[in-house]
């Protein structure tokens, strides 16, 4: 059985979703099975994974597997994600949809809470890892998927209000686990992402990060500002797909965090969690 990733920061433009859809690639090239669940209602990740929703033929995704409140739902919102390939291959998706927001209001309904994890419960058994990709916010929607992991991480820029939103999102995790009915969530390490050479207050920041979350939670290489993330995440391909060789030079980066995510999976006891 797999292991649920939580990615989040409560501060939006820290590079979730770029790490989510590159970690899957980097994990799916590697001979892992994923699934990514999307709980951004802006669904970014469906569409950079080249998923596309049909008016005319509509299909269930992520919101109406969790309006449904039922054991194992989920699994009629799987779909293979668009890629072409083997790296396709081993990517599976529950998508979002902007009416993904329409789950908000009901977070004072009793229940709601845990019903992502009631929704996903035997659904991603067969899959090594699920990646839940977050809104950035500590509301309803984060919350279910905090309830639903079993780890987490965060990415976070190095910018001080980046930062401050990967500290609240620490705390949150620390305080209010048990609140969320997963009291032995933890938060596995943090992901440097979008660094710029020619920025001084990116060197600052970036010093003082092993002090705030600790060195070995801290996790290397972090991941540049690079036009080539972007193009990808523009085309809705793989880093690999674009030919360029920065852009190898950054799938390489994510395969190496790919790798130190499964070593910490495992440090932390967590592979195969459930």
């Amino acid at each position: 059985m797999g292991t649920r990733v939580v990615i989040g920061n409560h501060k939006g433009g820290s590079g979730k979703t770029a790490y989510v859809v590159n970690t899957a690639a980097a994990l799916a090239a590697a001979g892992k099975r994923v699934l990514v669940v999307d709980l951004d209602p802006q669904a970014n990740a469906s569409r950079r994974l080249a998923w596309r929703f049909d008016p005319a033929n509509p299909v269930p995704t992520v919101s109406e597997a969790i309006k449904a409140d039922a054991v194992g739902v989920a699994a009629d919102a799987v779909y293979r994600c668009g890629w072409d390939g083997e790296i396709g291959d081993g990517i599976d998706l529950v998508p979002a949809r902007f009416d993904l927001e329409n789950r908000i209001s009901e977070a004072g309904v009793v229940g709601a809470g845990t019903r992502l994890r009631k929704a996903l419960e035997g659904v991603d058994d067969a899959h090594d890892v699920t990646l839940l990709d977050c809104p950035p916010s500590l509301g309803h929607l984060t919350q279910m998927a905090l309830a639903a992991g079993d780890v987490a991480v965060c990415t976070v820029e190095p910018e001080y209000d980046s930062v401050e939103g990967a500290v609240r999102y620490r705390d949150f995790i620390t305080g209010r686990g048990g609140d969320l009915g997963n009291p032995a969530l933890s938060l596995i390490g943090f992901v440097v992402s979008r660094t710029r050479a020619n920025v001084g207050a990116h060197a600052y920041q970036i010093g003082g990060l092993p002090d705030l979350f600790g060195a070995d939670r801290v996790w290397s290489p972090h991941i540049p500002e690079q036009a080539q993330i972007k193009d990808a995440a523009d085309a809705g391909v793989p880093l690999r797909q674009l030919g360029h060789p920065r852009a190898a030079e950054m799938a390489g980066i994510y395969d190496e965090l790919a790798k130190r995510l499964v070593t910490a999976l495992t440090a932390a006891g967590k592979a195969g969690a459930r």
